[in-house]
């Protein structure tokens, strides 16, 4: 097995523009004779999130996983399958894929406990297709849970400088930016850790 060198944070790609495809939304919803396009929107993402469930990540899903994670970063940041093997198993990890009703793999989140009392959100990834359904928010959410039982106190990730959808969900989700990560990812794009109290 490959030696994992260094666990980074990676969220999806950058996000579409949400302002467009809302008022694009918004557009059809009023020539339909429609609600108001944001309770369109509310409805539409309610039942969006009613087909996903958020279950466990063992090392029984590694091969989907490690597949879906190659879909979800195509920048030259997705894992190897040696490194997902070593998250899946390590005693420290918590891990999460969300499911749709037949059973798909459409997203994963696993973390790290470490000693300090802090949850290190290690990598979390949604299907392309799957994007703005509050799945990465999820996830997160069970991730954090599972670090408080831990009796973690504080959860950290990292995150690219480029990648302002990701920081708006996190910032939203109550992590703040503490420090800049000059060179952080393998291209040479530039991080930013995020810090956030769990206690």
């Amino acid at each position: 097995m490959a030696v994992l060198k260094k666990i980074r944070s990676r969220l999806f790609a950058a996000l579409p523009d949400a302002g467009a495809a809302e008022q694009q939304q918004g557009t059809r919803a009023a020539d339909a004779g429609a609600q108001h396009p944001r309770r369109v929107e509310t409805q539409a993402r309610q039942k969006a999130e009613g087909r996903y469930d958020v279950r466990p990540l063992t090392l029984a899903h590694l091969d989907e996983c490690w597949r879906l994670d190659q879909r979800c970063f195509i920048d030259g940041e997705a894992y190897s399958r040696d490194t997902f093997e070593y998250l899946l198993t390590a005693p420290e990890a918590v891990a999460y894929r969300a499911v749709t009703t037949d059973g798909t793999m459409v997203g994963f989140a696993v973390g790290l406990a470490e000693p300090d009392h802090t949850g290190h959100i290690t990598t979390i990834g949604v299907a392309p297709e799957h994007r703005r359904r509050r799945i990465a928010e999820r996830m997160l959410m069970k991730v954090e849970e599972s670090f408080r039982r831990r009796g973690l106190r504080t959860a950290r990730l990292e995150v690219r400088s480029v990648n302002t959808g990701a920081q708006m969900l996190y910032n939203n989700l109550g992590y703040s930016v503490t420090q800049r990560l000059p060179r952080y990812y393998s291209n040479g794009g530039d991080g930013l850790l995020m810090i956030k109290s769990i206690e």
